[in-house]
């Protein structure tokens, strides 16, 4: 390999842009910014592909990691928002970069905690958010204008949002400049995950609503974070994360660009959100092979030349369904090389996952320990001193090509059956995940595959390893608390906003400013997804 002549014009970038004047290997041998084929020179360098050049194979921009590390951004959330919140500034003073909230079940799914369907679930696997007190003591202390926040919810993503630029607006911050994401992704819940309320057209509704929102009033705010994570995590392949995504972009493109928007216009502000397994070449090779798809898909199939529109930008997390319960500190193992993956393959933030999370929510010790992970990764290892490092390499290149090759193959068909909606329906993706998730348990229960620590290299001794407990006296507290709101708020105006939100949900206006609206007045969490509920009804399964 050669390295990237600084006397192309390609090479001429501020060298403010980067982290350091000169980087080196421990040896003292200098490291250019990127790195060419053997042979090639600055004449020729313009028939191989560059980072932060269509399609982007090697990354979205020029410098990658030498002008900025990834968001190191863990996924924290469980109990009741005080408990979060300490959690919080706990991986903030750690040196955690981003926020990312876990949200409760009952949350996920529209449900306050004192609805009978949410007993013995509230404050579990999340943090039970109802109503903007919740919201507010869960940012206590935070500053929403320094530190950007990703959340994880679905089908209620547009409330949670509005409840989130209200707790904003109370703190007096310019909500032009709040930066985060939500991730807004309908349709994988449809086909992996399962934590939909609505039918899929008005599901889809609430999509663009957010879209058209933020496009005037969070210019920052990533509207969709399209995730393959939830889809590997039921079983997918790789071939299969990648192409059932995508195929679910594109349909979230049609429905925005159907309601009227531009596609510059929110394009940008799409992002993805990827898993990191445990088979390293092939994960490098998929997260490249994915954001040459989305380029080729954006610019060829919508006649989009805006470069900003045609860069995918993504979060990974690494593979929770890869964590054992056996010997579980083998997971931190798993975690590295899953991270170091995503670093490979040029993720924008990644979060790592904690040992214990086969077994319960990660204790706080086991997250510093995730965070250390990515931070001797990013400041020890040297990997994001060199944009692209494999780029070139046989085994890489041949693997993304035919990961892209692949994926290509799905989407065609998809197209065919009539787009992913289509495809979820009638259960062809779901069934396409089933075979995989059904063929990788076979080889491990057959042996064709080790998992270390459970059918081989297993031992008998007893589990020693601290856990971390949610009490029934959350659910009783948070029941407490969304009860107390209610007696204390003015009931004629709930009355009269829960009126206006069943006639606004029957019309085609956009309904965020009517739940930001609804939160600030203490309208719950609960009651607004009643209300539509009544409207559009439930999403029943049919596969």
């Amino acid at each position: 390999m050669t390295n990237f002549s600084s006397s192309n014009d390609k090479a001429k970038l501020d060298k403010k842009l980067e982290r350091h004047i000169k980087f080196s290997t421990s040896s003292g041998i200098p490291l250019e910014r990127v790195f060419l084929p053997e042979g090639e020179s600055s004449s020729s360098v313009d028939d191989v592909e560059m980072p932060g050049q269509y399609p982007y194979t090697r990354g979205i921009y020029p410098t990658m990691y030498r002008g900025q590390y990834w968001t190191m951004r863990q996924y924290a959330g469980y109990a009741s928002a005080d408990e979060t919140n300490r959690r919080f500034k706990f991986l903030l003073e750690q040196g955690q970069t981003g926020l990312s909230v876990a949200f409760d079940l009952p949350t996920q799914i529209g449900y306050d905690p004192d609805d009978p369907l949410a007993e013995g679930e509230v404050g579990k696997v999340g943090v039970s958010i109802s109503t903007l007190e919740d919201m507010n003591r869960l940012f206590d202390g935070i500053p929403m204008e320094k530190v950007s926040t990703s959340m994880t919810i679905n089908a209620p993503a547009a409330i949670l949002l509005a409840m989130y630029i209200s707790v904003a607006k109370r703190k007096q911050v310019d909500i032009n400049k709040l930066r985060g994401t939500i991730q807004n992704d309908i349709l994988k819940e449809y086909l992996a995950r399962g934590t939909y309320i609505f039918p899929p057209a008005p599901s889809l509704r609430l999509v663009t609503d957010v879209f058209r929102y933020c496009d005037k009033h969070l210019p920052y705010w990533n509207t969709i974070s399209i995730s393959g994570y939830h889809i590997r995590e039921a079983g997918s392949t790789a071939v299969q994360e990648v192409a059932f995504t995508l195929a679910n972009a594109i349909t979230y493109v049609e429905a925005a660009i159907n309601s009227g928007l531009k596609i510059d216009n929110f394009a940008p502000r799409i992002s993805f959100f990827f898993n990191a397994h445990n088979q390293f070449l092939e994960e490098i090779a998929k997260f490249r092979a994915a954001r040459r798809m989305w380029a080729e898909i954006i610019k060829n199939r919508f006649s989009c030349e805006d470069p900003k529109s045609q860069m995918m930008r993504f979060h990974a997390q690494t593979g929770g369904s890869t964590l054992t319960a056996q010997q579980p500190k083998n997971n931190v193992t798993r975690v590295a090389i899953q991270a170091l993956a995503a670093v490979l393959g040029g993720a924008q933030s990644i979060h790592t996952n904690s040992m214990d999370e086969a077994l319960a929510l990660p204790t706080a010790s086991a997250a510093q320990v995730a965070l250390r992970t990515q931070q001797i990764i990013a400041h020890e290892s040297g990997v994001a001193d060199i944009v692209d490092p494999l780029g070139g390499g046989y085994a890489i290149e041949s693997l993304t090509n035919e990961i892209q090759s692949r994926a290509e193959k799905y989407i065609r068909h998809i197209d065919d059956i009539g787009g992913s909606l289509a495809a979820i329906e009638s259960g062809y993706m779901q069934g396409e995940i089933h075979d995989a998730a059904y063929a990788y348990q076979k080889n491990i229960e057959q042996g064709d595959q080790v998992v270390v620590g459970v059918n081989n290299f297993a031992d008998d001794k007893k589990l020693e390893i601290d856990r971390l407990i949610v009490d029934k006296e959350t659910e009783e507290q948070q029941c407490e608390r969304v009860r107390a709101i209610r007696q204390q708020r003015d009931s004629e105006k709930t009355s009269t906003l829960l009126d206006q939100l069943s006639k606004a949900a029957r019309g085609k206006d956009n309904l965020m400013p009517l739940f930001i609206e609804c939160v600030e007045h203490n309208v719950t969490l609960g009651e607004i997804c009643n209300i539509l509920r009544n409207v559009w009804g439930e999403y029943r399964s049919r596969i």
